[in-house]
């Protein structure tokens, strides 16, 4: 009998054949997240507050830092939950809202890479055009569409769940929810799920990826043409603390998504911890490579942290 039910609850294992390790992993993981949160709130407050940091780059940092919020958000309170509490059960509508939210955050944050990306090629390729191309109002249509291209991508998940008929184990044997992994939970055919899940997210990620690799290539262009080293210097350092951000988003999301469908070797305790340091590693340390290269933001955070407190100690 295939009649359409959806269970109750989900069980949230956590990491299978690990149990007795969780309090000890969770230690290294809550440290992670509240020094996330740290980075993350200081470089917003920072930006906030500076009037100078009302900028284009800035803005788009911003932006970087809440989908990073968001995302080790989304995971992490539920899976130290799992560790500490053994609170493992999740509703069937908390389970489909941490999964939407996930998956809408990391399209998101591509949108928002490739908006950086297409930052640094107008002012390194049109300098004089800058303040023209990339007004506020620019930059606050590019967040709405980054909003609203992660919800359309995204919000199809949810129908594609809901209509499979759920007669099995409601077991998910990961530390949250994700398509795939509450999909798996069905008794009928999953294939438009997996498919959507693998093409649809897949295009869209690559069409940033083939943006940010051109934008790139004119950038380099452009660079290879300026007649001062001290110039060249300067212009790759402003696009070096990005392409790290790149690195940290694209190739840990790339690793995690295919070994999820194509990693049938792999020990799924290797998979679900990578999958948890995916949703750590970098809301941790973007803050840092872009606080730590960029002078800008340096200075800002100690006129904003440490100026004051020494004023007060002066009086």
């Amino acid at each position: 009998n295939l009649t359409s039910s959806t269970p109750a609850t989900f069980i949230l294992t956590g990491i299978p054949g690990m149990e007795q390790l969780h309090v000890w992993i969770s230690i290294p993981f809550c440290s992670m997240y509240l020094a996330a949160l740290l980075g993350n709130g200081v470089l917003l407050f920072t930006i906030w507050t500076e009037r100078s940091l009302h900028q284009p780059m800035y803005l788009f940092l911003s932006m970087l830092a809440i989908a990073d919020l968001t995302l080790s958000t989304t995971a992490v309170p539920k899976m130290l939950a799992v560790f500490w509490f053994q609170a493992r059960e999740i509703s069937f509508g908390a389970c489909l809202t941490q999964m939407f939210f996930l998956h809408f955050t990391c399209s998101a944050e591509s949108v928002i890479l490739l908006a950086m990306a297409l930052d640094r090629f107008v002012a390194i390729c049109f300098p004089l055009r800058y303040g023209v191309v990339l007004t506020p109002s620019a930059v606050a249509k590019t967040g709405l569409a980054a909003l609203l291209r992660s919800f359309c991508i995204i919000f199809p998940c949810i129908f594609l769940l809901r209509r499979l008929p759920f007669c099995g184990h409601n077991v998910i044997p990961h530390t949250y929810c994700e398509h795939i992994g509450i999909a798996r939970l069905a008794c009928a055919d999953i294939s438009v799920n997996i498919w959507y899940g693998l093409v649809v997210p897949f295009a869209v990620v690559a069409l940033d990826l083939v943006l940010i690799a051109v934008s790139y290539g004119f950038i380099l262009l452009a660079l290879s043409r300026l007649p001062s080293r001290s110039a060249r210097h300067k212009a790759f350092h402003t696009c070096g603390s990005h392409v790290c951000v790149l690195f940290l988003f694209y190739i840990p999301a790339a690793f995690t998504a295919l070994t999820q469908r194509f990693g049938r070797n792999i020990p799924p305790e290797v998979h679900i911890l990578l999958a948890n340091l995916y949703v750590l590693f970098p809301p941790l340390l973007n803050p840092i490579v872009y606080g730590v290269r960029t002078q800008q933001i340096r200075d800002k955070v100690v006129k904003v942290f440490v100026c004051p407190k020494s004023h007060l100690l002066r009086q």
